[in-house]
């Protein structure tokens, strides 16, 4: 019997990749292709849409030369992607307007400061479960509209596309058949209501976003629409799962519990906790975000969320910039060859301080540098940087949710340093599960659109496909977490202090 696939698209920050997935769950085949990261000026981060599109091509053509598999052993697609992350193209020719504006993009900090000045903030957390910062995707839709010549013509004359990622991929891969996204990116936008999981006439209005200008929001398991004359694909394969990455990862490592919670070690970090239909809005900064929406049933799960713009792209810079290590994976065994950090104390703030804190105004900084200090010490004050932030996060999760927390699952690149998974469980004082799959984004993804094509009757079935790696325990006593912890906060407070206006 010929063996059918799942194809998950995981389009990332920094690059696409495209993985065969069976029906049992596990990875057959994956390819990844890199792409430009473009900085116009400082805080400015910009993609080529071209260039994604190119990516996603490459990394498919590969995948079916080196598998052998063929088009008509997929069963369905499934896509998961960098979520606040804007693309605006013509309607008519499929063409883009511009570069992709990032979701690490900050050229809108003062027209969100402008917002939060006139007394908008509560208003938009209310609607949207959200915060008024440059993150999100409809401000960056505004200043769009505001500064490209291109983006008005077109709104005048009701070609203007707006869509994160997934919709522009979808637009694609249907010939322009299929203009529309899912629940779980829909809100990250700033522009849908949490409540109607549709676009708020509000938020709209504050924004300057008309809904002809936007996709149609569906369910994450919903068929999104058919390839037609896709490259290496062909016609007629449905997609049938999408979800934001973070949304994935939660899905991929089969949090369908209230309470259950994950981090994800990518560019960024980011943490979600499952509150089920329980929608909880933070009064300590985290988001208020919808996980998922089944069509069957229409069931919603929302989630609590919260992360730190920079993450992964910590051991990029020592690795590009400063040329510590030739590969990110040797940070672990650098980091390993000194006891502790001597003194340094690094806080990778280069786009701002993230959750709980929303501080775009910070940098990134190092503390307690001496004549003593190496790059040995500065490698691994990187690591304990990238589980602290991560602290912060949980531990409002916590504090928000009413929610005891006894374990944490862990997954992307990172989670693979098993020095960085014991720092966690330390500095959390909770147990980090790793499960064999560490790609569990781009596993959510598959896993959502198998359920879409109806390959698994529900999630009881999905959670059987659960299998874990290892399990860290804090080795640590909690004197120890709290004056690790307060040494941490005090360099938060002195960075805050000194980029106050």
């Amino acid at each position: 019997m010929t063996q059918r696939y799942i194809i998950s698209v995981d389009q990332g920050t920094t690059g696409t990749t495209v993985s065969l997935i069976n029906t049992k769950g596990q990875f057959k085949f994956k390819v990844n292709k890199e792409f430009r990261q473009i900085f116009p000026q400082p805080g400015w981060v910009e993609h080529s849409p071209k260039d994604i599109w190119t990516s996603l091509r490459g990394s498919l053509k590969e995948v079916f030369e080196k598998s052998k598999v063929k088009s008509d052993q997929i069963i369905s697609i499934g896509i998961t992607n960098q979520r606040e992350t804007v693309v605006a193209w013509d309607r008519q020719s499929g063409e883009p307007i511009c570069n992709a504006i990032v979701w690490q993009c900050r050229r809108t900090t003062h027209f969100c400061q402008k917002l939060k000045d006139q007394g908008y903030e509560k208003k938009v957390n209310q609607i949207t479960g959200l915060v008024l910062d440059p993150y999100f995707s409809g401000t960056k839709m505004h200043w769009i509209l505001q500064n490209v010549p291109r983006a008005k013509q077109l709104a005048s004359k009701g070609r203007l596309c707006f869509g994160t990622i997934d919709s522009f991929l979808i637009w694609k891969l249907t010939g322009g058949k299929s203009f529309v996204t899912d629940v779980s990116n829909a809100s990250r936008t700033l522009l849908m209501d949490l409540k109607t999981l549709d676009y708020s006439p509000e938020m709209l209005k504050l924004f300057g976003i008309k809904r002809n200008m936007l996709p149609e929001i569906l369910p994450s398991d919903s068929l999104f629409g058919q390839t037609d004359k896709a490259p290496q694909l062909g016609s007629g394969i449905p997609i049938n799962g999408v979800l934001g990455d973070q949304q994935s990862a939660l899905f991929g490592q089969k949090c369908f519990s209230k309470g259950e919670a994950k981090i994800t070690y990518g560019t960024g970090s980011f943490l979600l906790m499952n509150t089920k239909n329980q929608m909880i809005h933070s009064q300590h900064g985290l988001l208020t975000t919808v996980a998922w929406q089944l069509s069957r049933g229409g069931s919603v799960d929302y989630a609590l969320e919260g992360g730190a713009f920079i993450c992964g792209a910590a051991v990029q810079w020592l690795r590009d910039n400063l040329g510590f290590i030739k590969g990110s994976a040797e940070v672990e065994r650098l980091a390993k060859t000194v006891p502790d950090t001597g003194g340094v104390q690094f806080v990778p703030a280069f786009a701002g301080l993230g959750s709980p804190y929303w501080d775009p105004r910070v940098r990134g900084s190092l503390f307690g540098i001496s004549r003593g200090t190496r790059r040995e010490h500065i490698a691994r004050a990187t690591l304990e940087a990238m589980a602290l932030q991560n602290v912060d996060v949980m531990q409002t999760m916590v504090k928000d949710s009413k929610v005891a927390l006894k374990k944490v699952r862990v997954d992307g690149g990172a989670a693979a340093n098993n020095l960085l998974m014991q720092m966690q469980a330390d500095f959390l004082g909770v147990q980090v599960i790793r499960p064999k799959i560490i790609e569990t984004t781009s596993l959510g993804a598959a896993l959502m659109a198998g359920l879409g094509a109806q390959l698994w009757s529900g999630l009881g079935e999905i959670k059987k496909l659960d299998l874990v790696d290892r399990e860290f325990k804090s080795q640590i006593s909690g004197q120890e977490q709290k004056k690790r912890l307060k040494t941490w906060h005090r360099a938060i407070e002195a960075m805050q202090i000194y980029y106050s206006e």
